[in-house]
């Protein structure tokens, strides 16, 4: 599976923006997907994620309430719609990707398999 990650970008605190991320193969829908971000000198911070079967969606405290996360399976898409956005949200974005996660390790990276390459969200005060 190869992902790739598109529509960062500089904004307002308080402006939305939307993520994408596209990926090949014709096996998408097993696949969780998540969201990771990180920011230089910091580990990489879960964001949101999606379970393949269901669509169950999964937030870090940080961004409930203000991150969605969806996916178009026929089009081997996710999108993490970003509302309100905070200066603590700047950060480079990342998607990934992995099979039978349990829920238990879902925020974890260490559980996904393939990573896209990341987008950069700027937030300004």
């Amino acid at each position: 599976v190869q992902l790739q990650a598109s529509g960062g970008g500089s904004v307002q605190a308080g402006d939305s923006l939307r993520l994408s991320c596209a990926a090949s193969g014709p096996t998408f829908r097993p696949y969780t997907m998540g969201w990771f971000r990180q920011v230089p000198g910091k580990e990489r911070e879960f964001v949101a994620a999606i379970k393949g079967s269901g669509g169950s969606t999964y937030y870090a405290d940080s961004v409930k309430g203000r991150f969605t996360m969806s996916r178009d399976n026929a089009k081997n898409t996710v999108n993490l719609l970003m509302n309100r956005l905070k200066p603590e949200d700047t950060a480079v974005y990342y998607c990934a990707a992995g099979r039978q996660i349990i829920v238990s390790s879902i925020s974890r990276d260490q559980a996904y398999d393939y990573w896209g390459q990341g987008t950069q969200v700027t937030v300004s005060s």
